[in-house]
């Protein structure tokens, strides 16, 4: 029996994915996609189903907007299983802006630390009898 050559092997999904084998590999180790083992002689390929094309697109998207493989797993497994949740989904989501909003904040106040800083040490490399006060150098930022 002809192997189903509609299945992908991890060269031609890298490729059709604009990916790298270690970022199949390390998805499919997380079961983020469809594999499966063919013994081949003395070697055992895995293949991969056509969809994780689309997969791997879905989870570099999730990624790029902040959400961990991990988070990533279970919704993408309940999209492709037809059980996707919708309100559980725009709960995670609205925490998720929530949370970049958090970090958003953060970086902004460091932002304006970095500034003070460069502006203390211009003053100081202009001014050798610019007193520095060390409080502003204790200013610390809020936890991520």
């Amino acid at each position: 029996m002809a192997p189903d050559t509609s299945f992908l092997l991890i060269g031609r999904l890298a490729s059709k994915a604009n990916t790298t084998k270690d970022t199949i590999r390390h998805y499919d180790q997380l079961g983020l996609l469809k594999s499966r083992k063919r013994q081949a002689g003395s070697r055992l390929y895995t293949e991969f189903h056509p969809e994780c094309v689309e997969r791997i697109e879905l989870i570099k998207s999730a990624q790029a907007i902040g959400f961990t493989l991990t988070e990533i797993k279970d919704s993408l497994n309940d999209y492709y299983d037809g059980q996707l949740d919708i309100d559980l989904q725009l709960t995670l989501t609205q925490q998720k802006l929530t949370q970049i909003r958090k970090q958003q904040a953060t970086i902004s106040l460091m932002i304006e630390m970095l500034t003070e800083r460069i502006d203390i040490l211009e003053h100081m490399k202009a001014d050798s009898e610019y007193k520095l006060d060390i409080e502003v150098c204790k200013k610390q930022t809020p936890s991520l």
